[in-house]
């Protein structure tokens, strides 16, 4: 429906009259929550999100989007509780599962992350950001011959992937392979991330 129309506002009016007409329909709110989402309206995103899961408790999709809009404010809980609602609601989707690791990363919890991140790549062999949360999480462990080899196995299928380049400059660091981390930590930074600068600082020397 969105890309018949060319402003963003325009398709939010519709979308609202739509909803005028039909209040429980669950699709329309959560097409106007990612609406919203777009223009950076939380506040109202989550609003109508809610809305969707009210009128479509199994909405994973929507579950998931509000476990985003949680993250945007630092709220941790939140985003865990609304990605294992949307678990059980498709306990198959892997995205819900991925997110379920990040979290456990962010609180510094590797192994609750394995477990996580092992569910979404059952369900998505190929799923990059679940890969590489699995690199993240083995690095946390100390296994950096594993993150490595993770990492690497990321890159083969998306070469420009980022964050799989830091991953593998800490890794090779940790090995004492200084030279091939100063090359993956220019390849994070030639394709967009930005290393921590302690990190930097601690590589600059391997660089003489």
């Amino acid at each position: 429906m969105k890309e018949r129309y060319d402003d963003v506002d325009e398709y939010i009016a519709d979308l609202k009259n739509e909803i005028e007409g039909n209040v429980q329909c669950a699709n329309h709110y959560y097409n106007l929550g990612l609406a919203l989402l777009s223009k950076r309206d939380f506040v109202a995103a989550e609003d109508a999100l809610l809305n969707a899961v009210r009128n479509s408790p199994h909405l994973a999709e929507a579950f998931v989007q509000l476990g985003g809009i949680c993250l945007q404010r630092d709220d941790l809980d939140g985003c865990l509780r609304y990605n294992e609602e949307a678990a059980k609601c498709r306990a198959k989707f892997p995205v819900p599962w991925s997110n379920i690791a990040f979290v456990h990363l962010q609180r510094g919890e590797p192994d609750k992350a394995i477990e996580a991140v092992k569910k979404a790549l059952k369900w998505d062999t190929k799923f990059v950001q679940a890969k590489n949360a699995l690199a993240t999480a083995l690095y946390m462990k100390g296994d950096f011959k594993a993150c490595e080899e993770t990492c690497r196995e990321i890159l083969r299928e998306e070469p420009a992937f980022a964050p799989a380049w830091n991953n593998l400059a800490l890794a090779l660091f940790d090995q004492r392979n200084y030279a091939g981390a100063v090359e993956a930590a220019d390849r994070a930074v030639e394709f967009g991330f930005e290393p921590a600068e302690g990190f930097l600082e601690e590589l600059r020397p391997c660089r003489a």
